[in-house]
């Protein structure tokens, strides 16, 4: 199992409408290609990840679901995270984010697993100043984690999460199918 996260690019800038659409309907269309399906578990973004995919016609071909675990207990009773580690690191934190992704691929029945959490802000969550985000993606081939420190207002910081799951799990995807090819 590969992991992937230090080569993929990290977005700060803006991720206007057209941008996510366009990420998404990629994400679509590569795991359809690759036959694989994608569930979600959101937090910070709560519902916006699945919202983009589920605004490009098609996506039911390969979305199973999603799950907005926005409260830190629902991330340990339905997704499954650890709570002693939650306990212990709060939610904003790479491992959580990889549970997470873990969790809803294994609650979803889905070939790969994505995942949200972090503080959007407007101010500091649990220690950590808005704009601290972990994303994470987990397929049977390798997962890929991303911390990020994104600026700007709560609406912006969410935006920009959604792009970076998106082009991540793209990332994932992409990484598995050279692999293959060799």
């Amino acid at each position: 199992m590969s992991t992937l996260g230090a080569r993929v690019p990290v977005r700060g800038e803006g991720c206007d409408e057209e941008r996510c659409a366009r990420a998404a309907a990629e994400l679509l269309r590569a795991a359809e290609h690759r036959g694989v399906t994608v569930a979600i578990a959101e937090s910070l973004t709560g519902g916006q990840v699945s919202s983009t995919l589920v605004g490009v016609p098609g996506a039911s071909h390969v979305l199973t679901g999603a799950v907005v675990a926005y409260a830190t207990r629902v991330k340990a009773q339905v997704l499954g995270v650890d709570p002693t580690h939650l306990e212990r690191t709060g939610p904003v934190d790479r491992d959580v984010s990889l549970q997470m992704a873990r969790g809803v691929r294994r609650l979803l029945g889905a070939d790969v697993g994505m995942a949200t959490t972090g503080v959007a802000g407007p101010g500091p969550a649990d220690g950590h100043p808005a704009g601290t985000v972990h994303v994470a993606v987990v397929a049977p081939w390798g997962e890929a984690h991303c911390e990020l420190h994104l600026s700007g207002e709560r609406a912006q910081i969410r935006r920009r999460t959604v792009l970076n799951v998106i082009e991540l799990a793209v990332a994932l995807l992409n990484e598995n199918a050279r692999r293959e090819r060799i």
